[in-house]
């Protein structure tokens, strides 16, 4: 969308309880009511008035940055998040405070969400789907989830993912047996069923409407069970999770896509001190993830010119930049996200240990 002052054309009115929001409308009437002057971004902002709802916005109001005191940061934050970067490492490199780069980046998070789920809602579904959970923790080690992951093996592209809290397993030392025994009986045991209702609402996402959907997956107890409550034909193809992991086994793209989180996220690396502290921010990293992934990232490293998912099942003719993914403002009110990605935009996941749980509860402003 181009917003140069002289030529921008608001594409319908950001009011979400105005009747010309949700979709374009020939009828909607809008008048120019003048300029103010931004003082971040040292140029003059043109003001419109909607004629229904009469409620004032700028050219900002559909820009990413819309109520951003600092609107260079968010190109910087995309590259930096996959880079690898820990919150605080960025928020050094940048001279920022480390608060700024935990919102804006929860902003970014919300944008990826709506970015995805628009590009998904005009291409044609997944009918073949490899999924598995990426196990990571929340907090400490002795809260562990997953993040479920659905991917398009012929494209490498992620669909969607979920996540569920599990209980920690493995081997402890009764010092740590005892302190898990604590902190259920303080904060709750999680949901012995989680994995299979999140995994059912991922392969329902996935599914859609199709008559028929082809599951790859290794030997999960949860899998055939979250499987037989779908409403469509499904085929499911186990592969041992003992078998050698390389371009052979049939799980090859969902184990790059799990090595690609571990290598490029600072919260997913191995023996890190930059774990995530809240799953609600997990997601939202993995958000921007998704996007870099199946947008911005070529699929194989070594290839040079490597089309990306997206180009490889046809949903775009090029690779996307930075700038693309951010080029507007994308609606909540306008784009339909699944159930689960509703509670990641509205950051209604909460995390049992923390008292204060930090909400979206912005509007206008959303």
């Amino acid at each position: 969308m181009n917003t140069t002052p002289d030529i921008f054309t608001p594409p319908h009115c950001p009011n979400p309880k105005c009747r010309f929001h949700s979709h374009f409308d020939p009828q909607w009437r809008f008048k120019r009511i003048g300029y103010h002057w931004s003082h971040c971004q040292r140029k003059r902002i043109p003001r419109f008035l909607c004629h229904h709802c009469r409620r004032s916005f700028s050219t900002q109001t559909f820009s990413t940055s819309y109520w951003l005191k600092r609107p260079d940061i968010l190109p910087q934050l995309l590259t930096k998040t996959i880079g690898g970067m820990a919150n605080r490492q960025i928020a050094r490199d940048l001279h920022v405070a480390p608060s700024t780069v935990d919102r804006q980046l929860s902003r970014l998070g919300r944008h990826c969400l709506l970015f995805h789920a628009a590009m998904m809602a005009n291409a044609k579904p997944v009918s073949v789907a490899a999924i598995d959970g990426f196990v990571s923790f929340e907090h400490s080690q002795f809260w562990p989830f997953h993040h479920h992951l659905a991917v398009e093996p012929t494209s490498d592209l992620i669909a969607y993912f979920t996540d569920s809290e599990v209980r920690r397993s493995g081997s402890m030392t009764p010092a740590q047996k005892r302190k898990r025994e604590r902190l259920e009986a303080l904060f709750g045991r999680p949901d012995p069923k989680a994995v299979l209702k999140d995994v059912t609402h991922l392969l329902e996402v996935v599914a859609g409407s199709q008559p028929q959907l082809t599951v790859l997956s290794d030997e999960h107890k949860a899998y055939p069970q979250a499987l037989r409550g779908l409403k469509c034909k499904v085929e499911h193809l186990v592969t041992s999770s003992r078998e050698r992991r390389d371009s052979r086994n049939r799980l090859f793209p969902i184990n790059v896509a799990d090595l690609l989180i571990r290598h490029s996220s600072a919260n997913h690396k191995r023996e890190t001190i930059a774990w995530s502290k809240r799953r609600q921010s997990s997601a939202e990293r993995l958000a921007v993830f998704v996007v870099w992934r199946n947008y911005l990232k070529g699929r194989r490293e070594k290839a040079r010119g490597s089309p990306t998912p997206a180009q490889a099942r046809g949903m775009l003719d090029r690779r996307l930049t930075v700038a693309d993914v951010l080029e507007r403002r994308l609606f909540v009110t306008r784009i339909a996200l699944p159930r689960r990605w509703e509670e990641y935009y509205w950051r209604r996941v909460s995390t049992r240990v923390l008292a204060r749980q930090r909400g979206h509860e912005l509007t206008y402003a959303a």
